[in-house]
């Protein structure tokens, strides 16, 4: 397996991000989330990495929307 294989994404809804996380295929999880919102889209969040680098920005990002709901 390519050590860069997984993306990070935010997905959209009227330019309001309602889901962040990683995958290895953006359009099958586009698809997937639409399933909820219709009419979101999905946004690629910088180049392809590791699996690791992946796991660690989405972490990130749930301790982010943790602490600004707190």
């Amino acid at each position: 397996m390519a050590a860069e294989t997984t993306y990070r994404y935010r997905f959209r809804v009227d330019g309001r991000v309602v889901h962040c996380g990683i995958t290895t295929d953006l359009a099958r999880r586009e698809q997937e989330h639409r399933r909820r919102w219709p009419t979101g889209r999905i946004e690629q969040v910088g180049q392809a990495t590791t699996r690791e680098e992946a796991w660690r920005w989405e972490r990130q990002q749930a301790e982010q929307r943790y602490n600004s709901a707190s």
